[in-house]
């Protein structure tokens, strides 16, 4: 049996959010057996985050933190290949 972690995958607003306002606009928690199986999951949900019949406007950035609370991922809407 693999070991699992859990990760936790927040998608960010592109709005300014004012003091003490959450950027995090979508929060999910998933348990995998690896980095790699949160970070292909984080990913598959920005790309329906931006989708663009979504309402609001499309996501900023998507990034993984693991159980520890530390980022482990990260990708914004720039980083996207052309």
């Amino acid at each position: 049996m693999t070991p699992r972690e859990t990760f936790h995958i927040e998608i960010l607003s592109p709005e300014p959010v004012a003091d003490g306002e959450d950027p995090v606009r979508q929060r999910v928690s998933v348990r995998v057996g690896s980095l790699e199986s949160a970070t292909e999951h984080a990913l598959s949900l920005f790309a329906r985050a931006r989708a663009p019949q979504r309402g609001g406007g499309p996501a900023e950035a998507v990034r993984v933190i693991d159980g520890a609370g530390t980022e482990v991922f990260r990708r914004s809407r720039f980083d996207e290949p052309g």
